[in-house]
């Protein structure tokens, strides 16, 4: 009797630490794009390329935004066992870019006011810190809802990879010196 493999092993799970490095290079690229207005334009253009980068680019992009690709990763729809649509993404998106943008503005608070720095960093932690507790894909509630998940890519840059062994080929060169 045949039965389709369980999709633990059909799809490898992500390392949380890259997930985190994929995530945090699209927020600072955003970040920084939007860091060029103040207020409720700077909401407004955050928004506008959290949407380009995360949903556009990644449906264009075979599931790969520019922080998954850097980092060898791709979203897709686990009922569907492809990349997800743009309705999916947007869903996805939408909770994680507003837990992002609450982040943001309280990063740019910074320790002016430390109460209101937490209370608005802390609905992206709880986001992606339910991706701690789950065994099967490391899904994090916007990954539940939408029901998405992320896996290893073939293609993308590496650059964790790249950067440990660029880090190794400097320390190995400088012990050779003494």
């Amino acid at each position: 009797m045949y039965s389709e493999p369980s999709p633990e092993r059909r799809f490898p799970k992500v390392p949380l630490d890259r997930r985190a490095y994929a995530f945090l290079l699209d927020f600072v690229v955003i970040w920084i794009l939007s860091s060029f207005s103040a207020g409720f334009w700077q909401a407004i253009i955050f928004s506008i390329c959290w949407f380009g980068l995360r949903v556009v680019l990644v449906e264009k992009n075979q599931g790969q935004s520019l922080g998954s690709w850097a980092f060898d990763m791709k979203v897709i729809d686990l009922r569907l066992r492809r990349v997800p649509g743009i309705i999916e993404l947007s869903k996805r998106e939408g909770i994680l870019g507003a837990a992002s943008l609450l982040a943001m503005w309280g990063l740019n608070i910074n320790f002016m006011n430390a109460i209101s720095m937490i209370l608005l960093i802390a609905p992206l932690i709880f986001n992606c810190g339910l991706a701690i507790g789950d065994e099967g894909f490391n899904q994090a509630f916007h990954d539940r809802v939408a029901g998405t998940a992320i896996i290893r890519a073939k293609r993308g840059f590496s650059l964790d990879l790249r950067l440990k062994k660029l880090f190794y080929d400097v320390k190995r060169k400088l012990d050779s010196r003494r």
